[in-house]
């Protein structure tokens, strides 16, 4: 795939998806990349300009020095946005007339020939290519990144493709079925459907602690696909639904390293594969969205929220039990159908509910109750790194409130969670 493109070169400090996440909506590809990388291997990328971003231009060290001043000597224009710089704010405040559009389109003179439609043609033809008639397994979890990578790979090759669904009874109220009826009835996918809920409440029980909740959740995962991937047979590729932030947030050269990448990790070691298909691996969340779209998904799983591995696990304070389950499913589904009629959806990146392990005294039809108190979390963010607890109308959240206290069997409190990230994190676990 080639298109005319921008080098982003890190020089460490915590990743930043905001430069690049803008030079992409200006339609102009770019790739980020370390400052350990040799000038030629930069040069070689033939780029139609360099943007410099992390580290400090204050506490340059020589060896920066050096690097920086071999970069402009390769005579493409150069921009220099690491942290202290004057410019940075400049050039990612506004989409127009900014800093960093005047280096793309002025200096660099760019067409912004990056389109997600353009992206899908490419991708489908690039990967008939490399499968050819060989068979490809995916692990579809329901989740945006996952299921557009399966659809990208379905278009390319058709029923040589296979997806698990493993169903771990820690999805929201409908989800699964959702799942099912879209890529099985819809876009007649080879959908493999594992009934597990069971199983994974049974290694849930009495566990408590949330990374262990998280190991259990993994590892049962892991038997599960791995005892219906075998049999199938040889399968010769893998597809997992890697992005360009789990790239980053891996770590770029001296970047601070957020979270391991975690798509390959875990894996079953005895299943052979020639190779692992990452379709979406040069793209942000929001240009993954837009290819779903070009595909023809249904917006409910377009739009559809990050949602963590262990699902509802994490966000069920204590013991996992399946009635603790359905009282969280319930107040969710509330909760998220309030922010939807409110017209909120769209401005507020995640928004759920946690069933907390606290109980309290409460009234109900003139007698004490001694039920769960709810609490609902919304944030606004970007790329998940920071994030805002969101400014939900008063009367919304009356209503949300009024709802579940009312609709949902033992709870008797809701509270608002206003703590933005850092220092707390988005789960509550």
């Amino acid at each position: 795939m080639k298109h005319e493109s921008i080098v982003i070169l890190d020089f460490g400090g915590q990743p930043n998806h905001l430069i690049p996440r803008r030079v992409r909506e200006a339609n102009v590809y770019c790739e980020v990349l370390p400052c350990s990388v040799p000038v030629d291997a930069v040069k070689a990328k033939d780029p139609k300009g360099i943007i410099l971003t992390g580290g400090s231009p204050e506490t340059d060290i020589i060896s920066d020095k050096e690097y920086i001043k071999q970069i402009q000597q390769l005579g493409t224009p150069v921009l220099d946005l690491r942290s202290g710089s004057v410019t940075a704010d400049e050039a990612v405040g506004c989409r127009e007339s900014s800093v960093l559009r005047d280096f793309l389109f002025d200096e660099c003179k760019c067409r912004g020939d990056w389109t997600m439609s353009s992206f899908v043609e490419e991708c489908i033809s690039d990967l008939r290519g490399r499968i050819g008639d060989k068979k490809v397994l995916c692990a579809l979890s329901g989740g945006v990144d996952s299921s557009v990578s399966a659809l990208l790979v379905h278009r390319a090759v058709g029923k040589q493709l296979t997806c698990i669904f493993v169903d771990h009874g820690l999805l929201r109220k409908d989800e699964s079925e959702q799942v099912e009826k879209v890529f099985r009835e819809q876009f007649d996918i080879n959908l493999i459907k594992v009934d597990a809920r069971k199983r994974f409440l049974e290694r849930l029980k009495g566990v408590a602690d949330p990374e262990s909740k998280r190991k259990i959740i993994g590892e049962e995962f892991i038997r599960v696909f791995e005892e219906e991937a075998r049999q199938l047979g040889k399968v010769d590729y893998l597809v997992q639904g890697t992005i360009y932030p789990d790239v980053i947030e891996s770590g770029v050269g001296s970047a601070a390293l957020v979270k391991s990448h975690h798509n390959v990790g875990g894996l079953p070691e005895h299943i052979d594969f020639s190779g692992i298909i990452e379709p979406l691996r040069d793209l942000f969340k929001d240009e993954v969205r837009i290819v779903g779209k070009v595909l023809g998904m249904p917006d409910k799983l377009v739009k559809r929220q990050p949602f963590p591995g262990p699902g509802l696990a994490v966000r069920t304070i204590g013991e996992v039990t399946e009635e603790k389950l359905e009282i969280l499913r319930a107040a969710d589904a509330i909760f998220r159908e309030e922010i939807e009629k409110a017209g909120l959806n769209s401005e507020i990146w995640q928004y759920f509910a946690v069933l907390t392990d606290m109980r309290s005294t409460g009234v109900r039809e003139d007698r004490r109750t001694y039920d769960y108190t709810v609490a609902l979390r919304a944030i606004y963010s970007i790329d998940g790194m920071t994030a805002d607890w969101a400014r939900i109308p008063c009367d919304v959240l009356a209503r949300v409130s009024g709802r579940i206290v009312n609709e949902v069997r033992h709870v008797n409190r809701v509270v608002y969670d206003i703590t933005t990230k850092p220092p707390a994190t988005i789960e509550w676990e």
